[in-house]
């Protein structure tokens, strides 16, 4: 059967069994002992690189205390799944996700407050000391816990997460993803605007270097599931535009 093999629908079932396990606050290790599975097969099925049985899915479910169907309910889980907001520093990512959490009665989370309270470092002390690698390792770990709780939210993204590729498709596959555009000018002046001085100190082609950063990301940002412009219009205006967007699914 066709749709058996299809990739989104195996990587939904993977996030069905992994937010689960989770749920119960079990090891993959702990789900292997209890259904009788491989630790491998079961990493394979939750990253959506493993097909199943309906026999081994079913043992998975029982172990999980659940049934077959509750985890192939996947319009329900669909209607919850993440909103991730991209953009460039000054995209109104903060603002606009608050917002858009409060009328879609959704949990407000920013991924770099999230990786500073895991690391107990702000981010400019994470780079300084351990490195943009590290970096990027715990913005994977942190955001592959966000998006496996069952809370239903809105997530702002750091402003490179599009540059590992890697935690990018693992966001893609995962959350409803929008890009929030804006001219560099609009960028550039909300930041201003929030009284940081720093784009422009002592460096007098920080404006030239924040286009380039744009232009250079502008493919990755394309990859969004929905681009909504921001330029000349209101937070109430792009929630909405946001919200509308989001009812079309």
């Amino acid at each position: 059967m066709h749709y058996i093999a299809d990739v989104t629908f195996l990587e939904s079932v993977g996030s069905a069994v992994r937010a689960q396990r989770e749920r119960r606050g079990w090891s993959r290790r702990e789900l292997a002992e209890t259904s009788g599975l491989s630790e491998r097969f079961l990493a394979q099925l939750e990253t959506g690189d493993g097909n199943i049985s309906l026999r081994r899915f079913a043992e998975v479910a029982h172990a999980l205390g659940t049934t077959p169907a509750a985890l192939l309910s996947l319009p329900a889980a669909a209607a919850h799944k993440p909103i991730a907001l991209l953009g460039v520093r000054g995209a109104g990512k903060s603002t606009i996700g608050a917002a858009l959490a409060k009328k879609l009665d959704r949990r407000f989370v920013e991924l770099d407050q999230e990786i500073e309270a895991a690391t107990g470092l702000s981010l400019g002390d994470v780079f300084t000391l351990h490195g943009e690698a590290y970096y990027r390792r715990v913005e994977r770990e942190v955001l592959t816990r966000i998006l496996a709780e069952a809370t239903p939210t809105v997530l702002a993204t750091g402003g490179s997460i599009v540059n590992d590729p890697i935690t990018f498709a693992l966001l893609r596959s995962r959350a409803e993803t929008i890009f929030l555009h804006a001219k560099p000018e609009d960028h550039w002046n909300r930041v201003v605007a929030q009284g940081d001085q720093r784009p422009m100190a002592e460096n007098p082609h920080a404006f030239e270097e924040l286009r380039g950063l744009i232009a250079a990301r502008a493919k990755l940002y394309a990859r969004a599931d929905r681009t909504i412009e921001t330029s000349g219009r209101t937070i109430k205006q792009v929630v909405a535009d946001v919200a509308g967007a989001l009812s079309e699914r």
